[in-house]
């Protein structure tokens, strides 16, 4: 595992359905009814409470289904971890419809929650450069610098890991962040 941010943000590959922090943030479509990839894998994972508790997020918040951008948090269902955080990436478009900003805004607002509920430890997946199709290059410096501006100026969570799913996607990360200088990467 790589480290930046002086040991506050890990870089790494597996199944985030495993891991044991406090928190796991989801991939989600608006429905907030699972779908493909790690969305799917989460519902698998975490099982019908999830769902549940995202069925009544719809109902009393979200009739129309969650926007890009923003965030909800759930119970952890049959997962190791404490919470779920679920949060809408944008659908790439070209990049001239406001898919950088929101993409961010993602990231922010699902740490923004994790701050909020006091958690410590939070892991996230790429968020939107699937089937949604944000260039992993792009995203990388997008989710890099939105991740360090928010950890310079708050205290929690305390760690944040990045679990890409396969070795590639994380080694296009860490390629993508370290062609520009970072005097707090921890090599």
């Amino acid at each position: 595992m790589k480290t930046y941010l002086n040991g506050r943000l890990g870089v790494t590959h597996g199944d985030i359905t495993t891991y044991r922090g406090d928190a796991i943030v989801n991939a989600a479509n608006s429905s907030l009814y699972g779908g493909g990839g790690v969305d799917g894998a989460i519902h698998r994972a975490g099982g019908a409470a999830i769902l549940e508790e995202c069925r009544r997020i719809r109902e009393r918040s979200f009739p129309e289904g969650l926007p890009p951008g923003r965030a909800v948090i759930t119970g952890p269902g049959n997962l190791p971890c404490r919470r779920v955080v679920h949060t809408v990436g944008p659908v790439w478009h070209g990049g001239g419809q406001g898919e950088p900003e929101l993409l961010a805004e993602a990231y922010r607002r699902s740490l923004t929650l994790a701050a909020e509920e006091g958690l410590v430890t939070v892991a996230f997946p790429a968020i939107s450069t699937g089937v949604y199709g944000f260039p992993k290059t792009k995203a990388a410096p997008i989710v890099f610098n939105t991740l360090r501006l928010f950890l310079e100026s708050h205290p929690l969570p305390r760690r944040v890991d990045l679990v890409f799913f396969s070795p590639a996607d994380e080694e296009l990360f860490i390629r993508s962040v370290e062609t520009e200088p970072d005097p707090d990467r921890d090599d």
